[in-house]
């Protein structure tokens, strides 16, 4: 089952500026536009290694990468860049609200390394795809600064809770914390105590881990330990850096993620006939539909189009509309709403093939607002559960891209693993 172990942490010293102005959402959820932003805060943000630049007089696109690692040895060089005097977990807390302002979450969880292990092992657990084009570059990465640079997000089940108290309950060090731009408060405090340290890799020694964010990137380095070949005995290639939540924390959050497409082979009217054949539709203001969508108590999807026009759609029949599923998936990957999104709504009733035409985003106002602007249709979602995703992953099945968006993302520049420090 799962192996951790604590990790000599690279953390950003005081010589390199205040921790806002160093600190940064992960690579993959950045615009250019944002990329720059942050670039420009401090000479030494994350994303000055996170997201490299390619400049105009660049010779092969591979330099950048090279880029990268050259900045993290140099400011490891100036003190920028420290190393935690010793071995480390690092409890990492997450104070947020999302949309009801009057409530507060508070997410927990252990930044640790994970030894990497095979999808088909069942220890670590995939439940979305992937794509080929999006790992490359990650790869690069990590080939050129040997170093994870960003955490990934795992889960892992604790149903009495046992694991989140140890972590809640342990002796720190000193924190660091930090508010992010969407008003998220981070806290990393190191966990050196040995019988502390010893106690969470026993805890976690009979659990299997999910991952929730961070697909590409451990796809990349199990390809990068593979790379390597067969070792006589443990080398800093078989771990990672993953951040790891408790099932049961009560900070646990799941956001849907809408789906605006910019064109449809079809008129708007045509679209809410074929979906009238399937579903009970209602119409309302397009700003109203998200409200109703979470209301409503079974299954529901939104639809908005151009002029403030909204539908909340409702399955006249449950078990048909499922089984109009394209496709060999279990009948739990079928009643996803997602799945019936892309393989009954949108695919087989309104004739859009592939993800071409989809733009993807987690605000509604901003799908309402896109279809304002002329997109054709923006479809609203409510989000799936931790249990829908558990049960597919176990089952050694995946989601359609951008399924789960678990929210908030896991803040990067707190704290980089180099590989060297093994």
């Amino acid at each position: 089952m799962a192996v951790i172990r604590p990790f000599t942490g690279l953390r950003y010293s005081a010589a390199a500026g205040p921790i806002d102005s160093l600190t940064a959402p992960p690579y993959d959820v950045l615009t250019p536009a944002q990329r720059d932003e942050y670039s420009v805060r401090n000479p030494h943000n994350i994303v000055h290694l996170t997201l490299p630049e390619h400049e105009v007089d660049d010779r092969s696109k591979f330099v950048k990468y090279a880029r990268s690692a050259a900045r993290l040895a140099e400011w490891r060089r100036d003190g920028s860049l420290a190393p935690e005097p010793q071995p480390a977990f690092y409890r990492y807390t997450q104070t947020f609200h999302t949309h009801r302002p009057d409530r507060n979450y508070v997410r927990t969880a252990i930044i640790a390394l994970i030894k990497l292990e095979p999808y088909e092992n069942g220890v670590v657990l995939p439940h979305e795809q992937t794509f080929p084009k999006h790992k490359e570059d990650r790869l690069r990465i990590l080939e050129a600064t040997k170093a994870h640079l960003e955490c990934i997000f795992g889960l892992y089940e604790d149903p009495t809770g046992e694991v989140l108290d140890a972590i809640q309950k342990a002796q720190v060090g000193e924190s660091v914390r930090t508010t992010s731009d969407e008003g998220v408060q981070h806290v990393l405090e190191p966990i050196t105590d040995p019988a502390t340290l010893q106690r969470l890799v026993d805890l976690m020694a009979d659990k299997k881990v999910w991952i929730a964010d961070g697909h590409h990137r451990y796809e990349t380095a199990l390809a990068f330990r593979e790379a390597l070949g067969p070792q006589s005995g443990p080398v800093a290639e078989d771990y990672m850096m993953m951040a790891l939540t408790s099932m049961s924390d009560p900070g646990l959050v799941l956001h849907p993620t809408h789906r605006v497409l910019r064109t449809i082979p079809v008129s708007k009217d045509e679209a809410l006939a074929r979906l009238g054949e399937h579903f009970n539709i209602r119409e309302t203001h397009s700003t109203r539909v998200m409200e109703m969508l979470e209301h409503e108590p079974g299954r529901a999807l939104g639809a908005v189009f151009e002029g403030g026009l909204g539908y909340v759609l409702t399955p006249k029949n449950d078990d048909e509309l499922i089984g109009l599923s394209p496709g060999e998936g279990s009948h739990a990957l079928n009643a996803l709403d997602v799945s019936i999104l892309h393989g009954v709504m949108m695919e087989r009733l309104l004739g859009v093939q592939g993800t071409d035409e989809i733009t993807y985003t987690r605000d509604y106002l901003e799908a309402i607002r896109l279809a304002d602007e002329g997109a054709a249709v923006a479809f609203l979602m409510t989000p799936p559960t931790v249990e829908d995703m558990k049960e597919i992953a176990l089952s050694g099945e995946k989601m359609p891209q951008k399924s789960t968006y678990y929210f908030p993302k896991i803040l990067s520049g707190l704290v980089i693993w180099s590989l060297n420090d093994f």
